[in-house]
């Protein structure tokens, strides 16, 4: 390098000049007169300098030039062992004095000669050792600068390259998106020509389907119009059909009233009245209906007001049957209470002819009714009553035997019948609440419409009795058994329930008295205390069957829970006590209640007669005065209010005697209603 060689120039001429060849040492000053003495003091040969001589002194006389000087000196130095050794060993070791070139022979000599002298001194070579070593390290030292500076170069043209390369990537990227966004417009520019061609085409093809649309509508509109055409046809034939068939079972049923009409005969004799108008009115009323059948099937169908007149007929005729009845009632009544009073009469006459001894044995008239009340107590209810018990009953039956056909009918269709009837017969009755109005008139219209054979809507389908022959016996028998559980679970958990519930029961009683008499039946088969009716363990029956004859509920031979049993008599009881003082206050009424307050006199007469049951006695008392004892009361007054004092007096004494510690609480509670009401 350029700069390399002058800077071995400048030390060339600085070791050639005066103070170059000058001894001197930076502790001189320390050292004092020392260093003049080893000025003066002749110099001694280092025990390296036979080394010196063999080695560096062939070099320095041959003179090389300054680049040669140094190379030699370089590769002598390589050898770190002379160059540590002269350096450490040898601390006297004083510096060469150069000689300039300038002063001709004379100075050659002189350069010579102090050569000579500086080679024979130890110092001398100290120094030109640390001047060869301080070379190296100046070349090391460039060296590496240069490797570095190298290196950096080097990076610098990487990270150029690199930049080069990433602008060139640049390039061809906004090259590419160019391209790009001139293809992507090419292709929107299609795309818009193709979607304003496909929108022409769907535009075209819109008013195509339009047309098309208008003309299937036309279509359409004409097919459905002869389907509901055809369909009104259908649905008329099947009302007509329905109305026909409720036609025959009206004829049917007035009928059989009218066949009862004739069988009263037997009590002409009772009654004051002449039974030939009541037969010739049942006779114009079956003709009236003959008329109305015969006439439509001539025509056709029957219409609704042939329905109307031939259900006015037969509730005409119902009308008449029942007064026919309550006559006879009322006659066998009086013929009674007359043979009764006829038998006073013998006894007080026969009582006069045996004379006064007679009449002093005789207790007085309070203490004979008491006694008798004592005495005549028993377990088992009348005749009369049993009968008619046993008459509700086998009506019952006969009612189940009627529809068995449709119960063990296979058939889907005609299990979807009796699901269907099934529901329509029992929904209504659950719907039915405190809440009066509107919605009980409702549902009363709808169980009324669905026993007189008109369709109905139930779950959206349409429901008729007239579906099977043997569908009105099947609604009548479930709807009886509705009402009676409705009575023994929703008025048994919440009495102001009997009184809704009650009235719709009275009203459909009113106006199929067959549904009374299944109601009836179903009361007193759950609960024989409404009878009331006390069932007899008979031999060889079962304790389970007993219990179940008496109102209990066995499950899995096991018997309910007293209070659950009492709860649900007490239900029953109740929605009864409702029943008999309530009427249907829409639309026609008959004259008297088919099952009325005298029924209700009838029972409470007749369970005062029997002897008292522990815990059920006492309460059934309690729920069926709570409920009907004002309707009671208006209807009997005197009488009422000494049935109440009986009750009291000699019959609550006996319910007492029979009542266990554990079974005060029914006990309780008619006591103090009994003294609430009779103080």
């Amino acid at each position: 390098m350029p700069s390399e060689g002058r800077c071995w120039e400048t030390l060339q001429a600085l070791r050639s000049s005066h103070k170059g060849r000058l001894c001197y040492h930076r502790d001189w000053v320390l050292r004092g007169e020392d260093v003049l003495e080893e000025c003066i003091s002749l110099p001694m040969l280092s025990s390296y300098s036979g080394w010196v001589v063999d080695h560096v002194l062939p070099h320095m006389q041959e003179n090389p030039p300054p680049s040669e000087t140094s190379t030699s000196s370089t590769s002598a130095l390589d050898h770190p062992s002379f160059v540590s050794r002269s350096s450490v060993t040898n601390p006297r070791f004083s510096s060469v004095t150069p000689v300039t070139p300038s002063n001709g022979t004379q100075a050659k000599h002189e350069n010579q000669h102090t050569e000579s002298v500086v080679l024979q001194s130890s110092r001398g070579i100290r120094v030109e050792g640390c001047i060869r070593m301080y070379e190296l390290v100046h070349r090391m030292k460039g060296t590496e600068g240069l490797r570095h500076w190298q290196e950096e170069q080097e990076k610098k043209v990487r990270a150029l390259s690199e930049m080069a390369s990433e602008q060139l990537k640049r390039f061809d990227e906004r090259k590419e998106l160019k391209q790009h966004k001139e293809f992507q417009d090419l292709r929107e520019v299609m795309e818009k020509s193709s979607r304003e061609a496909l929108g022409q085409q769907e535009k075209l093809k819109a008013e195509h389907h339009h047309r098309a649309k208008i003309l299937n509508l036309k279509l359409r509109e004409a097919e459905q119009q002869r389907l509901k055409q055809m369909e009104q046809e259908r649905l008329r034939k099947e009302e007509g059909q329905a109305r026909l068939r409720s036609l025959y079972a009206l004829q049917e049923e007035l009928l059989h009233l009218n066949q009862q009409l004739d069988s009263s005969d037997q009590h002409r004799d009772l009654l004051k009245t002449d039974l030939s108008a009541f037969q010739t009115r049942g006779n114009q009323l079956c003709c009236l209906i003959s008329g109305i059948i015969r006439a439509t099937s001539e025509n056709g169908f029957p219409t609704t007001e042939d329905q109307a007149v031939a259900e006015r007929a037969l509730q005409e005729m119902r009308d008449l049957l029942t007064n026919l009845q309550q006559e006879i009632t009322q006659a066998c009544e009086d013929k009674r209470r007359q043979e009764e009073e006829e038998a006073q009469v013998k006894q007080q006459e026969s009582l006069k002819q045996q004379g006064p001894e007679v009449h002093k044995e005789s207790p007085a008239p309070s203490q004979s009714l008491t006694g008798k009340q004592n005495k005549d107590l028993q377990v088992k209810v009348q005749d009369s009553t049993m009968q008619w018990y046993q008459q509700l009953q086998d009506a019952s039956s006969q009612c189940v035997l009627a529809f068995e056909g449709l119960t063990s009918n296979k058939d889907s269709q005609a299990k979807k019948i009796k699901m269907d009837l099934q529901k329509a017969a029992t929904i209504p009755v659950s719907q039915i609440s405190t809440i009066a109005g509107s919605k009980l008139k409702e549902i009363f219209d709808k169980i009324h419409s669905l026993l007189s054979g008109k369709p109905v809507q139930s779950g959206g389908r349409t429901v008729s009795v007239t579906l099977n022959p043997q569908g009105l016996d099947f609604v009548q028998y479930k709807l009886a058994e509705k009402f009676v559980k409705q009575g023994e679970e929703e008025v048994a958990s919440h009495h102001e329930a009997a009184f809704p519930i009650a009235v719709v029961a009275s009203g459909i009683w009113e106006l199929h008295p067959r549904v009374g008499d299944l109601i009836l039946a179903h009361l007193h088969k759950k609960c024989p205390y409404s009878v009331p009716f006390y069932p007899a363990f008979k031999e060889g029956m079962t304790l389970e069957d007993y219990q179940r004859m008496l109102g209990y509920q066995v499950k899995d031979s096991k018997v309910e829970q007293q209070d659950n049993f009492l709860k649900r008599m007490s239900g029953m009881i109740r929605l009864y006590a409702a029943i008999i003082q309530l009427r249907w206050p829409y639309g026609y009424r008959q004259e008297v209640h088919p099952h009325g307050l005298n029924h209700g006199w009838r029972w409470l007469a007749q369970i005062l007669n029997m002897e008292p049951l522990s815990d059920v006695t006492a309460t059934l008392l309690f729920d069926f005065l709570e409920v009907c004892g004002n309707a009671l009361m208006k209807q009997y007054q005197v009488q009422f209010w000494k049935m109440i004092l009986l009750i009291k007096e000699d019959y609550f004494p006996r319910i007492e005697a029979i009542t266990s510690s554990g079974q005060m609480g029914s006990f309780i509670r008619l006591k103090q209603f009994l003294e609430v009401k009779c103080p």
